[in-house]
C-alpha cells in the first residue's frame, strides 16, 4: 500500500461568515485542507504556517488586502486570490503589483471560482514541468561535462598526476585536460568567463579547439593557432578565457608552456621553495590579435607543479598568501590526489562562489641531488 499524496493547503482570509463558509466548502470538494480566518492578524498567522492556496478579502476590520498581499509575499509563494468588491482598474494593476496572482470579484458564482483555481494550479503545473525539464537538462550537461574530463589519471613512470574541478553550480566554466604524448602529455587548465551554461560551452569548445592543434611540435605556433580559431566565438559572445597549456617531457622532467592570463601556476621545489610561473600575454579573447611569450621549467626530482583556477583565490586577502598557503598544503601532502582533495576542501567556505580546479603534477623524488642540479643548471642555461 502506498501514501496517499500530500492534499493542498488553502486559506481563506474573509470577515464575512457566510462568503467564508462558501470558500471553505467549495475548496474543501476541489480537495484542499482549509483553514479560515476572519482578521487580517489571523490571516498573517495562518499564512506563516505555510500554505498552497490563499482567498483574500480586500476589506478586513483590521487591515487592508494589499497591505496583507504584500507582507505575506515577504515569506511565502502560495497563489494568492483577491476577492474584493473594489471593481476599478486602478486597485486591480495595484493588487497584482503587490504580488497578487488573480482576482475575483464578488458576487461571485462557485463555477467561476472552480474555473480560476484551475487555471492557476495549471499554472503551476506547467510551470513545476518546465522546472523539471529544466532541471533535467542541467543533469545532463553536468553529466556531459565530467565526461570530458579525464577519466583515468594517467601512470607515468617516476610522476604523479591528479586533478580536480568543482563548479560552482551544476556547470561551470573552468576545465581541465590532459592526454598522453610520445614523449610525456599535453596538459590544459582553463577558466571561461562567466558561470553556468554559457561559460561550460565555452570552456567545451576551448578544450576542443586546445586538442585541434596538438599535432603541431611547436608549442608557441599551437597555442597561437588555437587562440585565433577561438577568437571570433569569444567576441561574439562577449568572453574571454584564461589558460595554462603545458607539454611535458617525462624523461628530461622539462614542461614547455603558455600562461594567458591565468598566473595561479606554481613550482614548488622538492625543498619548499615556491615559484609563481609569470603569464606571457593577456587572456584568450581579451584583445584580438595578441601573441603570447612561452616559458620553460625544469621538474626536479621531488618538485611539482601545481595549477590552480582563481576561484580559490578569493578565500585569501592578497595572492602572495594564496601562494604560500597553496605551496605548504602541495608540499606537506603525500600524493597528488591527496593535495587536489585538501585543497578542494579550502574552497568550502562563504568567501569561494566561483569554479574551482586543480591540477597537481610531481615528480617523485627517486633522483639524486646531483640529477636535480642538473636540471636546473639546464633550465638556466635556457
Amino acid at each position: 500500500m502506498t501514501d496517499a499524496p500530500d492534499r493542498r493547503r488553502a486559506l481563506v482570509v474573509e470577515d464575512d461568515a457566510d462568503i467564508r463558509s462558501l470558500l471553505v466548502q467549495i475548496l474543501t470538494m476541489q480537495g484542499f485542507d482549509v483553514t479560515e480566518a476572519g482578521t487580517a492578524r489571523d490571516g498573517l498567522l495562518a499564512a506563516r504556517l505555510g500554505v498552497d492556496l490563499i482567498t483574500l478579502d480586500l476589506n478586513l476590520p483590521d487591515g487592508d488586502g494589499i497591505e496583507i498581499c504584500r507582507e505575506v509575499r515577504t515569506f511565502s509563494d502560495a497563489y494568492i486570490l483577491m476577492i474584493t468588491a473594489r471593481t476599478d482598474e486602478i486597485e486591480r494593476l495595484t493588487g497584482l503589483e503587490t504580488g497578487a496572482d488573480d482576482y475575483i470579484s464578488k458576487p461571485f458564482s462557485p463555477r467561476e471560482l472552480v474555473a480560476r483555481l484551475n487555471s492557476i494550479f495549471r499554472r503551476q503545473n506547467r510551470q513545476s514541468a518546465v522546472e523539471e525539464a529544466n532541471a533535467t537538462e542541467r543533469r545532463r550537461a553536468a553529466e556531459v561535462q565530467q565526461s570530458l574530463l579525464p577519466r583515468d589519471a594517467l601512470s607515468l613512470d617516476d610522476y604523479d598526476l591528479a586533478g580536480q574541478f568543482r563548479p560552482s553550480r551544476s556547470v561551470g566554466g573552468d576545465f581541465y585536460d590532459w592526454y598522453r604524448t610520445a614523449d610525456g602529455l599535453h596538459l590544459t587548465v582553463a577558466d571561461a568567463m562567466g558561470k553556468g551554461m554559457g561559460a561550460a560551452l565555452i570552456a567545451a569548445t576551448v578544450r576542443a579547439v586546445m586538442r585541434s592543434v596538438s599535432n603541431q611540435s611547436n608549442i608557441d605556433a599551437a597555442f597561437n593557432a588555437a587562440a585565433r580559431a577561438t577568437e571570433p566565438d569569444l567576441d561574439k559572445a562577449g568572453s574571454f578565457v584564461t589558460l595554462f597549456h603545458a607539454r611535458f617531457n617525462t624523461s628530461t622532467g622539462i614542461v614547455d608552456y603558455v600562461d594567458a592570463g591565468h598566473g595561479l601556476a606554481l613550482h614548488i621545489t622538492a625543498g619548499g621553495d615556491c615559484i609563481r610561473l609569470s603569464p606571457g600575454g593577456p587572456p584568450v579573447g581579451a584583445w584580438a590579435g595578441q601573441t603570447w611569450t612561452p616559458g620553460r621549467l625544469v621538474l626536479a626530482p621531488g618538485d611539482t607543479l601545481a595549477v590552480i583556477s582563481d576561484g580559490l583565490l578569493d578565500a585569501y586577502p592578497t595572492i602572495d598568501e594564496f601562494t604560500a598557503a597553496m605551496a605548504r598544503v602541495v608540499h606537506s601532502s603525500g600524493s597528488a590526489a591527496q593535495a587536489c582533495e585538501t585543497l578542494l576542501g579550502l574552497a568550502d567556505v562563504p568567501e569561494v562562489d566561483d569554479d574551482v580546479t586543480v591540477v597537481i603534477l610531481r615528480r617523485k623524488a627517486t633522483g639524486a641531488t646531483g640529477e636535480a642540479e642538473n636540471l636546473r643548471a639546464a633550465e638556466r642555461a635556457g
